[in-house]
């Protein structure tokens, strides 16, 4: 088996804070690039809906250089020598950005942390890791909260 590609998409998250350590060992253990990725929800998308206005698109301007600065800063102590990690934002439905990603960049392992969402939270929400581990090409390690 042949492991050259690994992508952790976080949410920043517990979940993925857990997760986390195991992405930077597979990675390590085969000699792996290490792909983070957060994809920033965009209702819009999610709805169908359009909003065209300047305001919308300078709040999804700002919470990309947020979410930059956290994915770069994110499991700093864990990544510790790993030498070619590479950080990816995105925006859309998560579940559909990951997939996508991962086809389209040859990802081997997604590593992707869960919430363990019950009950009516879960049906609102739904499981991103679920749909992942569903629909995924590659091989999917999920680690529970």
């Amino acid at each position: 088996m042949q492991i050259k590609k690994i992508l952790f998409p976080t949410d920043f998250s517990e979940g993925a804070k857990n997760a986390m350590p195991y992405a930077v060992d597979m990675a390590k253990t085969y000699g792996a690039k290490l792909c983070l990725l957060h994809v920033i929800y965009d209702i819009a998308t999610a709805s169908g809906l359009h909003v065209p206005h300047s305001s919308v698109d300078q709040m999804y301007s700002e919470l990309q250089t947020t979410a930059q600065k956290e994915l770069e800063r994110f499991g700093m102590r864990e990544r510790e020598g790993l030498k070619d990690v590479e950080y990816f934002i995105k925006r859309g439905v998560p579940y559909e950005e990951i997939l996508t990603f991962a086809k389209d960049n040859n990802i081997d392992l997604i590593v992707i942390g869960t919430h363990g969402r019950k009950g009516l939270d879960r049906v609102l929400f739904g499981s991103t890791a679920e749909r992942v581990v569903r629909n995924s090409s590659c091989p999917v390690l999920t680690v529970r909260e």
